[in-house]
């Protein structure tokens, strides 16, 4: 016996700027994206679980008492073991997943896919559990099922973000406002074309390495040291560099936030070609191929340019003006060949 379907949907999300903070006590700027995924859940009386997606030719078939074993469907699993604890479902469940997120390109796809089935989840069981409590949730299900150490920053994004403005989220208070995006820009997102995966291990090492320089500050909130203390203190690198990265990151998105309010187009680009050097310098998250398609992006008219996402792969977010924007992309991809067009905010 099963359930009544129930439908719904989350977006993808690019970060304008803010990258590997959320988890060391900063502000974070992401943005819902047009592309996303929609899920439709079936609960289950029994305890299995089946995933279809339409990026996949077969169906996983997995149980609720399963543990994560790198398979493609480990989110969705992660998920409903996540609503059955909440009571939100009293079993399994049958999950379709219809996606326009490409896999790997560090626009959220995997807390897309755990908000939008928890999200499905409440639905069903009528509850008034909050959205963001469901993010809270969400991050939960990568941090305890998955085994990646992210903060609370993607979760919150897809399940609060609204369409044509960006978050500016305290990832420590929860605290979010929402900054209209410039009319006459557009945030746009193209894929460099080398993908990478959150559980491949290099996010989990960057991660402990910012754990070693809180307990060396004492402190856990990396943030809000001030930049010129952590530059002369005897923490040796590379701690000493992601910390770095970490308090002048978040007063860049500071910058940014207070750039997008006031409409100056040209603060925002410096904020974020700023940010870039830090990912790639002291974060050392970037690759050179990446770092080329950044720096054309810039020379061929971009305001701003920057690696976003978790790293080591995925997608690049830059800030155009509108009226220039068809000819700088045509411009880019045919300097990057293996670089595609995502989207535009």
């Amino acid at each position: 016996m099963s359930g009544k379907m129930v439908h719904a949907s989350a977006p993808g999300r690019v970060n304008l700027i803010g990258e590997h903070i959320d988890y060391n006590g900063g502000m974070v700027l992401p943005a819902a994206l047009s592309i996303g995924l929609e899920v439709d859940l079936t609960p289950r009386d029994d305890r299995s679980i089946t995933v279809a997606a339409n990026a996949y030719d077969t169906v996983a078939n997995r149980g609720l008492d399963q543990a994560a074993s790198e398979h493609w469907s480990d989110p969705a699993v992660g998920a409903v073991q996540r609503a059955h604890a909440l009571k939100l479902i009293d079993g399994g469940a049958d999950i379709a997943i219809r996606s326009t997120i490409p896999q790997g390109s560090g626009l959220s796809s995997s807390a897309a896919l755990i908000v939008a089935i928890l999200k499905a989840a409440r639905a069903s069981h009528g509850s008034d559990i909050s959205n963001t409590q469901i993010a809270v949730e969400a991050r939960r299900v990568e941090n305890e099922y998955m085994g990646v150490p992210c903060g609370i920053m993607d979760q919150m994004a897809v399940s609060l973000a609204t369409p044509g403005t960006a978050m500016a989220l305290n990832t420590t208070s929860l605290d979010h406002s929402l900054v209209a995006l410039p009319k006459d820009h557009a945030i746009v997102v193209v894929h460099s074309g080398l993908t990478r995966k959150l559980t491949d291990g290099r996010y989990g090492a960057l991660k402990g390495e910012c754990d070693t320089a809180k307990a060396h500050f004492g402190t856990d909130d990396l943030c809000a040291l001030n930049p010129d203390d952590i530059a002369t203190s005897d923490l040796a690198d590379p701690f000493r560099k992601r910390a770095l990265h970490c308090a002048t990151e978040h007063r860049r998105v500071l910058d940014a936030i207070d750039a997008l309010k006031s409409g100056d187009i040209a603060a925002l680009g410096a904020a974020m070609n700023q940010s870039h050097v830090s990912m790639r310098d002291d974060f050392e998250m970037s690759l050179p191929a990446i770092d080329a398609l950044v720096a054309d992006a810039v020379a061929l008219g971009a305001d701003g340019a920057r690696l976003t996402g978790g790293g080591f792969g995925g997608c690049i977010v830059a800030v155009v003006a509108k009226d220039r924007h068809d000819a700088w992309l045509n411009q880019l991809l045919g300097r990057h060949t293996g670089a595609r067009f995502i989207g535009a905010v």
